[in-house]
């Protein structure tokens, strides 16, 4: 192994090989597409399939599950500096404490 590394050019710039980073093809991005897309049939079809009491939870998973996969995948967030991923999780945790907090609300005053 020579001590020497070697540099990548890319778009007419000169950056180390660590420094590129792995860009899935386009047959992944489809596919993410696809999931995303059944996904969101299945949260749509619980307006007409009468789940109970499970619906709401069942649409909270499948939003989490559609919010990460945007996240990670189209925003290239697994690709970032780690503290950005930090920040956005935190701002994502309190977002769904906030929200747990507005139902927990009404839930207490519709007695």
């Amino acid at each position: 192994m020579s001590a020497v590394s070697e540099h990548v050019e890319h778009n007419g710039l000169v950056a180390d090989e660590s420094d590129v980073h792995h860009v899935p093809s386009d047959h992944y991005f489809i596919k993410v597409a696809l999931v995303l897309a059944v996904l969101t049939a299945l949260e749509t079809s619980t307006y007409w399939i009468h789940l109970g009491g499970y619906a709401t939870p069942l649409l909270l998973i499948m939003m989490t599950i559609k919010f990460f996969m945007i996240v990670l995948i189209f925003m290239h967030l697994k690709f970032d500096n780690k503290l950005f991923g930090v920040l956005f999780y935190m701002g994502l945790g309190l977002a769904i404490v906030i929200f747990l907090v507005f139902l927990a609300t009404f839930k207490f005053f519709d007695r």
